[in-house]
């Protein structure tokens, strides 16, 4: 969108920054954490499972997945801007174990939307750490992948019995509306950005299909 995306590190921590925005941390990585094992469970004896991650950060919602998937899962990454996918190969690689040099890891520097339109198979788990959440706020183009017409593409690239996780920075009433409108049963769980050491809450939006799921306040 134009603006500058910056990597700082200091003592082996790191943040980067938009147009001075802080849009990650690696001292706060439980929530994203929790994203992939939320829509991985249940994935972990399924030898063709199938996983695409978008947006790469700094790589924990990625070893998440591949931690709670089996040893013959494939798990594609989405994310569109390359010095993201070098600084995760570089200096940021140790941070979640290097997860993009496992075998089952496929990168692909697209918009996650577009990946979605032109995706050739069916997921078993969609996970979309992109921008903010639902309400976009470093790039206002990420705001179509949460609109009614986004949410039906990611629907049609779910198997039956798919799940699509969104993380969020905050709750968002409207949005748990807006999925079950486009044909998802919906969870809503809050959950520590810093894991055990808790933290500020975020909330992972969990939508289902082809399954009746119960929604959690």
């Amino acid at each position: 969108g134009g603006g500058d995306l910056v990597l700082y590190g200091r003592g082996g921590e790191y943040v980067i920054r938009v147009d001075g925005f802080e849009l990650m941390s690696s001292r706060a990585h439980g929530s994203e954490e929790h994203l992939a094992r939320l829509a991985c469970a249940r994935l972990a004896d399924r030898t063709d499972a199938r996983v695409l991650v978008g947006g790469l950060g700094m790589g924990y919602t990625l070893r998440a997945a591949l931690d709670s998937v089996s040893g013959h899962a494939s798990v594609t990454v989405a994310e569109l801007i390359p010095a993201v996918v070098d600084w995760n190969r570089g200096p940021l690689g140790d941070l979640a174990g290097h997860p993009l040099d496992d075998p089952r890891v496929t990168v692909v520097v697209d918009d996650v939307g577009a990946v979605l339109r032109k995706a050739a198979v069916r997921f078993d788990a969609i996970l979309l750490d992109v921008d903010n959440g639902p309400v976009a706020l470093t790039r206002k183009a990420n705001q179509v992948l949460y609109s009614e017409p986004g949410l039906a593409v990611a629907k049609r690239a779910l198997r039956a019995g798919g799940k699509l996780a969104i993380w969020s920075a905050s709750g968002d009433a409207r949005f748990e509306q807006r999925l079950r409108r486009a044909g998802f049963a919906v969870e809503s769980h809050q959950v520590p950005a810093r894991g055990a050491s808790g933290g500020p809450m975020h909330t992972i939006f969990l939508g289902s299909v082809g399954a009746a799921v119960a929604c959690l306040r």
